[in-house]
């Protein structure tokens, strides 16, 4: 017990030290995480799949789907911002796998104020991506899939609404290296960008690019009796540089084979959830799960998620 209390010290102290505030940067809504589920238990799924939601995490889990998979998940956040996500996967026999995903986040009720100070209009804003997913089998026991983003960016002005778009690219490679072991490679958001054109709303406006950094993850599962462990480490780079380590673990614990206990640390937020399946036309067919999370600044966000499977 020593030794498990010291390596958790030592994980919070490196976490402490490295953490920078990439979350700033463009994108940042595609790192926050998708259901429940994976958010209770750290977003570390490079390795495990998101039940609804398998091609977020590593686009290459649709190759091993068997049936097909819907996913909701809906998060309140902090400063009155939420996030959407919908997807649907299905398998493409004999050894490949398809999906698509909308992934919507956004602040309401922003008070717009002119140049003097004075109110304006309600605002609000959005971000969106609609990937679509290929993942294809080369061996039983390994597959590579891709993410390919379509992204939109609305921002409100007093003057109209400057909106941005983009395309994005994700890569994945899922190894089953054992019974109850995967190990999961992942590159999200190569050569991800927002376009802009700020001259259709000032006078002296121009043309820029808004790139995304990219992040590399590498990641683990493991199953041993009705436990389940997941980590993952992220490397955040600008394309030139290294500019961030992200570390991410979670655990779950299984009870009657059917509820679900989960806590886990990630994206600089610690997090807990409680899951269940449930037989809606088949046994445990639909899975309804909760998380609650919060950040080291105290910022809180609670998350719904459904999924499906037929």
């Amino acid at each position: 017990m020593k030794s498990i209390k010291h390596i958790l010290i030592l994980f919070l102290f490196v976490t402490s030290i490295v953490a920078e505030n990439y979350a700033g940067l463009s994108g940042g809504f595609l790192r926050i995480g998708t259901s429940a589920r994976s958010t209770s238990m750290g977003s570390a799924f490079t390795a495990e799949m998101d039940h609804g939601f398998s091609a977020y995490h590593n686009p290459a889990w649709a190759a091993f789907n068997t049936d097909k998979q819907v996913g909701f998940n809906y998060q309140t956040l902090s400063l009155d911002r939420r996030l959407a996500v919908s997807s649907f996967s299905a398998p493409l026999p004999p050894t490949a796998g398809v999906g698509v995903a909308w992934l919507s986040a956004g602040v309401t009720d922003i008070q717009g104020r002119s140049s003097s100070g004075e109110k304006t209009e309600i605002m609000n804003t959005s971000e969106d991506a609609f990937f679509i997913t290929f993942s294809q089998r080369i061996k039983p026991w390994l597959s590579v899939g891709a993410n390919f983003k379509i992204l939109r960016n609305q921002l409100p002005t007093n003057d109209g609404d400057l909106r941005g778009s983009g395309l994005g690219f994700d890569i994945g490679i899922l190894i089953k290296s054992g019974k109850g072991q995967t190990i999961g490679l992942m590159i999200q958001d190569m050569s991800s960008n927002y376009q802009w054109n700020t001259g259709d709303i000032y006078d002296e406006g121009r043309p820029y690019k808004d790139e995304f950094p990219t992040l590399y993850r590498i990641g683990t599962k493991y199953i041993f009796n009705n436990f389940l462990f997941v980590g993952d480490l992220g490397f955040i780079t600008n394309h030139q540089t290294f500019m961030d380590i992200l570390p991410r673990a979670g655990l779950e614990y299984v009870l009657m084979d059917q509820y679900y206990v989960r806590g886990g640390y990630g994206n600089n937020r610690f997090s807990a959830g409680i899951g269940m399946d449930y037989k809606l036309l088949k046994s445990h067919d639909s899975r309804l799960d909760y998380a609650f999370s919060m950040d080291i600044a105290g910022q809180m966000a609670h998350i719904m998620s459904y999924a499906f499977h037929f």
